[in-house]
């Protein structure tokens, strides 16, 4: 193996796929360790194949034998997430690129943190659920978190160039999702296919849900809460449908640095793998005189509830970020199945945040319980 040494938690789904396409363009600085999904079993393989990874993990056991049936003996089949806790902890891992949709991606994430290993984190959960523990101990073990959103990376790059200048405000950019346009009435009445119809980014189906509801901007604002150690009072949403500006950081004297790119989620991936290079990559670049304008205006608390929600989830602190966002999980998932319609969605969650059990100062094992209770919560409310 030459180069970094990567280990792709989430490997068949959308930023694990892009990772991929990145070691692709660069054989010669990168080399995949092991790979995992849950249930993607053929693609998994694919994977495999392509990329001569020895380790391979699937998660779900009815899976296990057609991954281990299609791959030579050569290439090690794990199963369950308890395996892929313990190989992102390898020495021979350099960067775990943490891309798991979900609460699951808490534990794997938090296995390679206690190494010491280098994360590049897409998986949003991981943040929400448990910022102050997870930060706290990257803090302890010397593990580095490189962003992986694209709003994110934004951030850290505009901050890289402010050296230690205090900031104002961070401005988190909103395409706005399918729904920007659509009156309350039209949006309460969409289903599964509208709802996955994003104008600008190709993400897996719970993440472009989490978009069309806003909520994965609400998200967005915690994960940078912990990320950059800014209160919620100092992170301002912006919706900006093109996608062209990522993010913005505001200083004291007024000036405000931006990071502009195609939306192309390769380059945050690649930032986050190779930092502080920056690689080639192929894609579109951006260019100006093509721009026919950049917009730029408030969210819609009324017709995206969920924004608000998180903003709420944030103020209350403790375990209720994580509460909402098992919450999201449930109702999501029901939607996706078409169980429930689209403001069912922030229902669920505000019925979640109301009802659980308040800690103040919750520990892991506290995360863990509140993830169960507020999931059985939403179940039981949904009937799902």
């Amino acid at each position: 193996m030459t180069g970094k040494r990567i280990a792709i938690l989430g490997s068949t789904g959308s930023i694990g796929t892009q990772t991929l396409d990145v070691v692709r363009q660069h054989p010669d600085r990168f080399s995949v360790f092991m790979i995992s999904a849950n249930s993607s079993a053929a693609l998994l393989v694919q994977q495999a194949l392509s990329f001569h990874v020895p380790h391979v993990v699937i998660c779900n056991p009815a899976k296990y034998d057609e991954v281990r049936g299609a791959l030579p003996p050569s290439v090690e089949v794990h199963l369950g997430i308890e395996a892929a806790c313990s190989l992102v902890q390898a020495p021979e891992v350099d960067v775990v690129v943490a891309a798991m949709v979900g609460f699951s991606g808490l534990r794997p994430t938090l296995a390679a943190i206690h190494a010491g290993k280098a994360i590049a984190l897409a998986n949003k959960e991981t943040l929400v659920a448990a910022g102050e523990v997870v930060m706290a101990d990257a803090r302890r073990y010397g593990a580095p978190i490189y962003p992986v959103d694209s709003e994110h990376s934004a951030i850290f790059q505009c901050l890289a160039a402010a050296g230690d200048n205090p900031v104002h405000l961070i401005h988190l950019t909103a395409s706005g999702g399918p729904f920007r346009t659509w009156p309350r009435e039209e949006i309460a009445k969409a289903g599964r296919e509208q709802a996955l119809k994003h104008p600008n980014w190709d993400m897996g189906a719970k993440i472009t849900i989490d978009s069309a509801t806003m909520m994965n901007k609400g998200f967005e604002v915690i994960e940078a809460k912990w990320l950059f150690h800014v209160p919620a009072r100092q992170i301002h949403v912006v919706v900006h449908p093109e996608s062209v500006i990522h993010s913005m950081v505001e200083f004291e004297d007024g000036a405000v640095i931006a990071q502009l790119g195609c939306p192309d989620m390769r380059l945050p991936i690649a930032l986050a793998m190779a930092y502080p290079e920056r690689l080639p990559l192929d894609g579109k670049r951006l260019s100006f005189s093509d721009l026919k304008g950049l917009t730029f205006f408030e969210p819609d608390l009324e017709k995206f509830p969920c924004l608000q929600l998180a903003f709420d989830a944030i103020e209350k602190g403790g375990n209720i970020p994580c509460a909402m966002n098992a919450a999201n999980e449930v109702a999501v998932a029901a939607f996706l199945a078409g169980k429930i319609g689209f403001y069912d969605i922030p229902r669920c969650i505000a019925h979640a945040m109301e009802r659980i059990s308040f800690i103040g100062n919750p520990s892991l094992d506290d995360i863990f319980s509140t993830h169960s209770e507020a999931t059985a919560l939403s179940q039981s409310f949904l009937g799902v």
